[in-house]
Order: C-alpha cells, then structure tokens, then sequence
C-alpha cells in the first residue's frame, strides 16, 4: 500500500509469516521453520524440531551396553560407524578396556570412509538446494562405491551396526583392501570434479558468498564446532586437539576457512574429504595384523560411575555421557549431537537475506534430523 507522504511516497509492507516445512525438500528431514517475511526480506526464523523424536536415550535404559549400538546408527544416520565409534569408545573409557591394535586401525579405516560418504552427501544436497541437479548426480555416485565397501565388511550400508565394544564385529575381508586402494586413487580426481562442476560455478558463488556470515566468536558462543567453526577460521578439530583412539598417528592438516560464510562452509567439507583420503592411506600401510576384539565379559557390566566421551563427528563434537549403575543396562545416556547444536544458529544465519539465501544457509551447516530429534 503506497502512503502519500509531504516528502516522499513511502511503500509500506506487511510483514508475513511462511511456514518452511516439517515436509519441505530443503529442510533435509522433518523440520520447521517458521520464517517471519518483511516482502522477502526474512526478518525473523523460529526453529521447531521434535518431529522425527524417537527417545533413543531413553531407549538405551532398556537395552544392554550391547543391544544399543545399532540405535546409534539411526542418529546421524548418514555417519553410522563414527556414531557407533564414539559410543564404543565411551564404554570402553568407562570399563578401562584396551582395544587391539589392528582393530583401532580398521576403526580408523572405516569411521574416516564415513566422514566422506556424509560429507557427499553435504555437497549434493547443497547443491541441489540451491538448483544444482548434475551435482548431486555426481557426489551420490561416489558415494555408491563407499557404500559397497561398508556392504563388503559388514554386510549394511546405511545402518551398519559393526563396532563393538572392545574392538569391531568382524576382521576386513580378503578383497577389501584392494577394492579400497582403487577407490582411494581415484577419490582425489574426484573432488577435482565438485571444484570444477560446483565450487568454480559463477552462480553457486553468487548464492552462497556474502551469505549467512557468522564470525568466530559468535560461532563459538552459540556452540558451533566441526567444518562449520573451521570455516570461521578457528582451527579447532578433536582429532588434533585432543587425540582419541590412534588419531595422534597420524598426519594430517585441519582446513580452516576466513569469511565464516555458506561458501566457506561448503569449500570446508571437499578439503576435509582429501584430508580424510590422506588419513586412510596412511592407516592401510600402517594396519598390522592380530586380533580384532579385547578379551571382554560376555555380559557387559561396566562398574558404578559417568564417563564423557567426545570424537570430532561429521557435523561436529559428538559426545556421549554415560552413567553406570554397575548392571549390564546404562542408568542414564545422553548424546551430544552436533546437528541440534549447531541448528540454534540458524535464525542468526537467516536474518537480514532473502528467502533463498536462508535455503542455502541451512543447507551449509549440515543437519540431519535424526540427530536433531533424537
């Protein structure tokens, strides 16, 4: 409505609210967001979540130490194994168990194939959020053969149930190492082509610089960690910082983004990915024979007390806090996922663009709703 004014006209709008989900392709899952639209301006974001809610923690008091690995896969359910890992090794810090050399080794193996299958899923869904078809074309049919390697250990591709506490399910098959020397070769030539066919794209660009900005010390205040507070510039990775497991062997570098915004985020992951190729070759020349599991109690039983445990996940710090009654059923089980943390930040990100710069913001932090709901 055009106001007549002694000076000026003046176009006056009313501001409107546009519910964006719980059944949108962009909000990658079951969740809402309730955008508050000066035109279209976004003006004001409220998360609503809960709707893929299962109680998995609650779960867990119910079912043995054992019994709850396999509903660790169906958090993050595009990072199955380090879910699992984190968990095991949680139990493990609670009981004082050692794990085998050769099963820390292949632990490293598959948790890091994992890392890159979640984060090709990050660059095809990225890019189709903001109308980049080929893109995920291309990510997807990477991906397709780490899932056949997971398939050829473990028998699963999604939800792989193959930790175990004090070590893994089952020794690497005969064909395996050759199947993933081909793959680790060929990888690199691989993420030439996202740089080429998505990152080096003019209009991917202009979607995603300038876009979301959040500087490092708001990142860190509202809890962000993982590729979304490495693209601040804050080169915070548990793995460096504080070693868990064999991560201390290894050489690697942490990629650290400048400008904190949805391109830097995006570029974060393709450099993680060649990180994680790096990481992996130097556990397949270095995995020694022996056995795969500790000698641990059929029943597990870990003695009265709370343990923390945190791994540098796929999304960011995952944590799992256990308390032990001393029977073969957690007390209490809480998990610290990423994805729920690093959500909070999104009406930050959102404010002040448009309505297809917040599809692409959300996009860049990565979220599965699985681990947002729990």
């Amino acid at each position: 409505m055009v106001m007549e004014n002694p000076k000026e006209k003046v176009l006056r709008t009313q501001e409107i609210t546009l519910n964006m989900g719980p059944q949108h392709p962009s909000t990658h899952g079951v969740y809402r967001a309730i955008l508050t639209l000066d035109g279209e301006t976004v003006v004001d974001v409220e998360n609503v979540v809960g709707y893929l809610h299962r109680g998995v923690e609650k779960l867990a008091e119910d079912r043995t130490y054992t019994q709850f690995i396999p509903y660790t896969d169906r958090m993050d359910y595009l990072a199955a194994l380090i879910n699992e890992m984190g968990y095991v090794q949680a139990v493990e810090k609670l009981m004082g168990i050692e794990v085998p050399e050769r099963a820390e080794y292949i632990r490293v193996i598959m948790a890091e194939l994992q890392r890159i299958a979640s984060h090709m899923v990050f660059v095809g869904s990225m890019a189709l959020d903001v109308a980049g078809f080929t893109g995920w074309m291309y990510a997807f049919r990477d991906r397709e053969r780490i899932l056949d390697l997971f398939d050829m250990v473990a028998g699963g591709r999604l939800t792989i149930n193959y930790m175990r506490i004090g070590g893994v399910a089952d020794d690497l098959p005969e064909e395996f190492i050759p199947a993933l020397r081909k793959i680790l070769a060929e990888l690199p030539a691989c993420f030439d082509e996202y740089d080429g066919l998505v990152t080096g794209n003019e209009i991917f660009q202009a979607r995603c610089k300038g876009v979301g900005v959040i500087d490092a010390e708001t990142a860190i205040n509202y809890g962000f960690t993982g590729p979304n507070l490495r693209a601040c510039g804050v080169p915070f990775d548990l793995r460096k910082v504080t070693p868990y497991g064999i991560y201390d062997r290894f050489d690697f570098e942490v990629p650290v983004g400048e400008n904190g915004d949805t391109f830097d985020r995006f570029v974060m992951r393709i450099q993680e990915m060649r990180q994680s190729v790096r990481i992996i070759e130097q556990a397949v020349r270095d995995l020694p024979e022996g056995p795969i599991m500790a000698k641990v109690p059929k029943v597990i039983k870990p003695p009265a007390g709370e343990v923390y445990h945190q791994i540098e996940g796929a999304k960011g710090i995952l944590g799992y806090y256990i308390v032990s009654d001393g029977s073969s059923k957690p007390y209490r089980l809480h998990v610290h996922s990423p994805s729920f943390v690093n959500l909070g930040a999104f009406p930050l990100l959102a404010r002040g663009g448009n309505i297809q710069d917040a599809v692409a913001a959300l996009a860049s932090i990565d979220i599965v709703l699985g681990e947002v709901d729990r």
